[in-house]
């Protein structure tokens, strides 16, 4: 019933974010049209941070106990932490090309730190896919999943300590400088559709994960006879 719920909700919301951003609200004075994307980029990379969060939090959990469960969230985590990070990232380049002039700079430590991030994602589920051992599996991952965590908040914070051309400073964040009531209305609904969608999303994914298991228990007790 939760599951459902959540999947209207997301549906309705997702609507009504996309209604706010590209008919209610007003287009910004400094950038134009293409600032558009702020109400798309920010909260799928605030999903991407959330999965960091969640896959640090379960690697811990499975340290200190070892039970299956946190290793199947902390998978989970991980697959969504690469989409939105991953997708996060090139929604940020695409902004930045007509605004900044450039895709991508080398020497901006937000979009290094960023790209860590994603890396980090990557090797934890590289690293998953080539160990048969599901324990051995579940414990040196958790090496990239802690490192994950700890990267969120340096990137978050990066910004209030150095200024660069290419990257902004904080418009919505505490000491940003602020949106229209229009545009705010529209990033906050948007933010809310994302974080429904991604909920839907995380137990649909733990639901088939919970079969993934019961299928490589019944392969190896098969392989085991």
């Amino acid at each position: 019933m939760l599951h459902k719920t959540l999947g209207v909700s997301a549906f309705i919301l997702m609507a009504t974010a996309l209604y706010l951003i590209f008919i209610y609200a007003g287009v910004d004075a400094t950038q134009g049209q293409p600032f558009r994307i702020f109400y798309f980029h920010v909260p799928v990379l605030l999903m991407g941070y959330l999965s960091a969060f969640i896959l640090g939090a379960t690697c811990i959990m499975y340290l200190i106990n070892g039970q299956p469960k946190w290793d199947r969230f902390g998978a989970a985590a991980a697959e969504f932490g690469l989409l939105f990070s991953g997708t996060g990232t090139l929604s940020g380049m695409m902004w930045a090309k007509p605004i900044w002039g450039k895709y991508w700079v080398w020497w901006d430590p937000r979009l290094n730190l960023q790209l860590i991030l994603v890396l980090l994602f990557i090797a934890y589920l590289m690293l998953r896919a080539y160990l048969p051992n599901p324990e051995k599996r579940a414990t040196l991952s958790c090496v990239f999943g802690l490192l994950a965590m700890l990267d969120v908040p340096f990137n978050y914070l990066v910004i209030y300590f150095i200024s660069t051309k290419q990257h902004p400073g904080p418009v919505v964040s505490p000491g940003g400088g602020g949106t229209d009531k229009d545009m705010a209305i529209a990033f906050m609904c948007s933010l809310a559709a994302w974080t429904v969608t991604y909920a839907y999303m995380f137990m649909h994914r733990i639901t088939v994960a919970r079969v993934e298991e019961e299928v490589e228990y019944l392969e190896q007790t098969v392989h085991a006879l």
